[in-house]
């Protein structure tokens, strides 16, 4: 099953990169008449596959061991830029061949699919799709460089796609998008002694639909100030312990220009959201059955429990500035899910190769709908880690190449894999620059989620807990000559779990970093690569690890 799965998700996500996408989402207050962005006019269309041959060691700075293994791969970066679609495909598989006992061999996808394209004036259509591996427990170990045998990471694979609609009646601006998704997360790698206690389920897999649909005036058409009503509706069901998301969705917004530059908004809604799932099976202890995969059996006569639920009114008021065309700030701040509630975006275009973007979000959540979220908020066009060395797994920051897109970091999804729906609170800011022959980027960012789960369901130990983390990256590459060049990632960590009962201690700590030399001898590009790593949990010694690698790329 597990591998029938893995088929369908590298077709599904290599189709990814071919079905059209929709230009960016639906507004949600009516826009004030202020500078926007200019329309990109490049054309260019790339298609490299390649197959590379890889002999990587891995040393036990602690214990001594050391593990090398030879590893085969294939893979194709392939990008389009036209007035009519945007988009681009990284995609690499990898077979690693362990060398002794010590270590299997194994499968490895990666891969990153972001599409958008005008099919009519007024009909776009969306796609994206990602294949990464992440950590899965977030009480455990946090691998950075994932190399020989990783503990507590899950491979992953999400896509959606959906077509997006826009029309006028008069002065009102319709808009109109369907989006469907699918998630699946195969089990851990390998368990952690480190965790002691209880554990925690293991996520499968889950289907995503939402509908949203908006009419929205500019002001000055009819009256001195904009006007947006809009309405949503989005359901998940997630097969371990038939969980569901559901969510009803209207509210109204109205804007107020108060100068060429800066508006006043202010919105009221109403939201029916629940989300809900049925207990395990448990033995006579009331430990949970778990199937031949570690994830708990479903009790399929149980009543459906409700883990988390609002039906009411919310509202907020905020703030526009759009000082130029290269310059956005938008700020909100209300009471949403019973509490005070945050939200806002910035983004700054210094020029056509340096970029900023800051967001701020809160929302009820669960693992496949936001992690095909901030898939979807990734730019068309992307640095893939080409000549890396140990490869982007696209699982921490991803960068953009124009500064109009200077990317997102997905941090805030992969702290861990959650099977319960939650609260994801948090901040995150990413700026890209590209000056002459160097390029780099940077993200940082801070997640908090509140965990919700049925209190009277039996083995389940999230309910009411809360969990966060703190994350920081630096990529940076630079080309010596035309056929030669270094790579640098750094990345720093912290993750508190906030489950004292199970651990003794909810801090740990992951940083490390990455350097790649590589020099091409036509279509062959040669790579060697150095990488050092460390992890912490609580009051335990540091783990250190160094990685080595040296490889060879033949581009088609």
């Amino acid at each position: 099953m597990r591998t029938l799965h893995t088929r369908r998700m590298k077709l599904a996500l290599i189709a990814g990169g071919c079905v059209l996408a929709a230009l960016p989402a639906t507004p949600v207050v009516a826009q004030a008449d202020l500078p926007t962005q200019p329309a990109q006019s490049s054309r260019r269309i790339t298609i490299n596959p390649y197959v590379e041959a890889n002999q990587t060691l891995s040393a036990d700075l602690n214990g001594g061991d050391v593990l090398t293994y030879t590893s085969l791969a294939a893979g194709v970066d392939a990008a389009v830029q036209t007035q009519r679609i945007s988009g681009q495909v990284s995609y690499r598989y990898e077979h690693r061949f362990g060398w002794g006992d010590r270590l299997g061999d194994d499968d490895i996808h990666s891969g990153l699919a972001r599409v958008d394209a005008r099919v009519t004036p007024n009909l776009t259509l969306e796609a994206a799709g990602i294949a990464t591996r992440s950590r899965s427990d977030i009480r455990g170990a946090a691998p950075g460089v994932l190399v020989g045998n990783v503990s507590n990471v899950s491979q992953i694979y999400s896509v959606y796609a959906g077509p997006s609609f826009t029309s006028n009646a008069g002065p009102v601006t319709l808009n109109a998008n369907y989006r469907l998704g699918y998630t699946k997360v195969d089990t851990p790698t390998f368990g952690d002694a480190g965790l002691g206690g209880q554990r925690l389920d293991y996520y499968d897999d889950s289907i995503g639909n939402t509908v949203t649909a908006s009419a929205s005036v500019r002001p000055g058409a009819i009256a001195p100030f904009g006007l947006t009503v809009s309405g949503a509706y989005d359901r998940e069901t997630a097969s371990q312990l038939k969980q569901r998301y559901e969510g009803y969705y209207g509210r109204g917004d109205i804007l107020q220009p108060i100068s060429p530059y800066v508006a006043l908004t202010a919105g009221v809604g109403y939201e029916k959201i629940e989300t809900s799932q049925k207990d395990p099976v448990v033995d006579a202890t009331g430990t949970p059955l778990l199937d031949r995969d570690g994830r708990f059996v479903t009790n399929e006569a149980s009543p459906r429990r409700v883990a988390y639920r609002t039906d009411g009114i919310y509202y907020d008021a905020g703030v526009v500035w759009r000082p130029n065309r290269r310059t956005s700030v938008e700020g909100h701040v209300g009471r949403r899910y019973g509490s005070l509630s945050y939200t806002g975006t910035a983004t700054y275009q210094a020029s056509d190769s340096v970029g900023l973007a800051v967001n701020v979000y809160d929302g009820v959540q669960t693992f496949g709908r936001q992690l095909r979220t901030g898939i979807g908020n990734l730019p068309t066009s992307f640095l893939s880690g080409n000549q890396q060395g140990f490869g982007q797994q696209f699982n921490g920051c991803v960068f953009g190449s124009t500064g109009a897109q200077p990317g997102g970091c997905l941090n805030d999804v992969f702290q861990s894999i959650s099977t319960a729906s939650y609260r994801a609170r948090g901040i995150d800011g990413v700026i890209s620059a590209t000056r002459g022959r160097s390029t780099w980027g940077a993200g940082i960012g801070y997640a908090n989620r509140k965990l919700y789960a049925p209190r009277l369901a039996p083995g389940l130990v999230v309910a009411g807990l809360d969990d966060e983390s703190y994350y920081g990256q630096l990529f940076y590459t630079r080309r010596l000559t035309p056929v030669s060049g270094v790579n640098a990632d750094l990345f720093v960590n912290y993750y508190d779990s906030g489950v004292d009962d199970i651990t003794g201690d909810t801090g740990v700590w992951s940083y490390g970093g990455t350097g790649t030399y590589f020099h091409n001898f036509g279509r062959l590009g040669t790579t060697a690569s150095l990488g050092l790593y460390s992890f912490k949990v609580g009051d335990l010694d540091s783990d250190w690890s160094a990685q080595a690698l040296i490889g060879a790329r033949y581009q088609f």
